[in-house]
């Protein structure tokens, strides 16, 4: 899904997803205004109705992160080069993406300064000289901040050389509570995704190939897009004593002896746009769920010049109750286009629910409330807008999430023999589950053939890998196998 870097203009009209896929979704970022190119290549400026949407995802994220225990703090955007050196499996890991700071004006700067690619290494310096004694612990800190990846192929939300996002960072007494710490947090994102965004997430532990740079074990949610990839949903990192030794943060025990902290780290980007992007849309444009929607009812007025201010006043007071109600609603009052471009043009963007009212609806109390999602519409009493509304808005979250649970498991599939796999993963994508010997040379073997990686070992509610099957057998080799795991192309 490589984006175009020579489209100047918006497009006018939507590429169907069953043409190409890539094409729709790009279409469907500008048509809707979410976000647009720049004259940087890799740099998106994130628009108006973009931010919204994105501001309504973070505030439903933060009340989460907060509720746990944790506070928000802001770290330095730069990392001298010797902290970032300092942990040689992260700089490995990052190292194409770091870009770098050089000159401070003119003046040619006495070490190199990077831009963070994430901020392991300039947090822990800090915390090195926050931790003293073990009544410092734990420490429960994340930021939202931007980070830089000079990334070779840029998608729009998906994949930017900037992008916003959260980054959790904890410091812990013992390894048990590091390790509570980062289960709790994906299970946090894993109930943040299906609650807030309708979308349904496989919860899971990345494998050695897979992890994050420097952690000991990293796990996932991964969720599957309208066109059979998956999506890295959101991380959480049980980062061991790698980063506390290398940084030096200690702390003095109950016992009096000088000790590592264990520390974990954890987050999710604005890539999770895209993901609902991908998760919910369809020909028309965006479908955005309305816990998250920057405008969750649109009402549109339908008059004619004798009855024009009739109508427009109760567009406005319907508007009035509706935002009195605690819903998010726009008057669309604008009289240079017509009710059928409004239409289009509110589908388009996503807006969950359309209240309609002409002259004649106002004789008879009443208005038409049309869903985006499956355009069923009704004729609601105006009297019963504030109840009628809200529970809509909460049936049509719950028919999102459910379709789109129905879409990845109809879309999730066993296969017999690698040949078999080989021809899913091409003419069908999705996930599949497959035994895996757990031998990552054969990982890397499957990925090469076949493009498709192991997203996930999965988990069971105790948090520990599910257990294959009996008898399961490793689809590469046909070796028994360790894990039952779900393999798929992603994004």
């Amino acid at each position: 899904m490589a984006e175009q870097q020579n489209e100047s203009k918006v497009p006018k009209e939507i590429t169907p997803r069953s043409v190409d896929f890539s094409q729709w979704y790009v279409d469907v970022v500008r048509k809707a205004e979410l976000a647009d190119y720049t004259t940087m290549k890799g740099c998106r400026v994130i628009r108006p109705y973009g931010y919204a949407l994105w501001e309504n995802m973070r505030d439903a994220l933060d009340r989460r992160i907060k509720d746990t225990g944790h506070q928000n703090a802001y770290f330095p955007l730069f990392v001298p080069e010797s902290l970032l050196k300092k942990e040689a499996a992260h700089v490995e890991g990052f190292a194409p993406e770091v870009a770098w700071v050089t000159h401070g004006g003119n003046e040619p700067l006495e070490e190199r300064l990077a831009i963070r690619p994430t901020s392991e290494a300039i947090i822990c310096s800090i915390y090195a000289d926050w931790v003293q004694s073990w009544r410092d612990l734990p420490i429960l800190i994340n930021q939202w901040a931007n980070v830089v990846r000079w990334e070779k192929v840029t998608r729009l939300f998906l994949r930017t050389t900037e992008f916003l996002w959260q980054e959790g960072h904890t410091c812990h007494r013992t390894h048990e509570e590091g390790i509570e710490e980062t289960l709790k947090m994906l299970r946090v994102y894993a109930e943040y995704a299906e609650t807030e965004l309708a979308m349904p997430v496989i919860v899971g532990m990345k494998t050695e190939n897979e992890k994050f740079p420097g952690a000991e074990t990293t796990y996932c949610i991964e969720a599957l897009m309208s066109d059979g990839r998956a999506l890295q949903a959101g991380t959480s990192h049980d980062l061991g004593q790698h980063f506390s030794q290398m940084f030096d943060i200690t702390f003095e025990d109950e016992d009096q002896v000088r000790k590592h902290v264990w520390q974990t780290s954890w987050g999710v980007s604005t890539r999770l746009v895209g993901g609902v992007i991908m998760t919910h849309g369809d020909e028309n444009g965006l479908i955005l769920p309305p816990r998250i929607a920057p405008v969750q009812v649109v009402v549109v007025p339908i008059f004619k010049a004798a009855n024009k201010a009739e109508v427009l006043a109760k567009a406005q007071e319907i508007g009035a109750r509706l935002k009195a109600a605690g819903v998010r609603v726009r008057v669309d009052d604008r009289d240079q286009y017509s009710p059928g471009w409004k239409f289009n043009d509110w589908e388009m963007r996503g807006v969950p629910l359309r209240l309609e009212i002409g002259p004649k609806d106002i004789e008879k109390q009443q208005c038409v409330l049309a869903r985006r999602d499956n355009r069923e519409k009704a004729f609601v009493p105006l009297t019963e807008l504030e109840a009628r509304v809200p529970a809509l808005l909460a049936q049509l979250q719950t028919d999102l999430l459910e379709r789109a649970r129905r879409f990845r498991d109809e879309n999730t599939r066993t296969v017999a023999s690698f040949d078999e796999f080989r021809q899913v993963i091409e003419d069908k994508r999705g996930f599949i589950r497959a035994g895996w010997n757990g031998d990552p040379a054969v990982e890397l073997k499957i990925k090469e053939e076949t493009k498709a990686t192991i997203r996930c070992i999965p988990l069971g509610d105790d948090n520990r890998p599910l257990p294959p099957p009996e008898g399961l057998k490793c689809i590469y080799t046909g070796e028994p196998a360790k894990y039952e795991v779900y393999f798929a192309r992603a994004y």
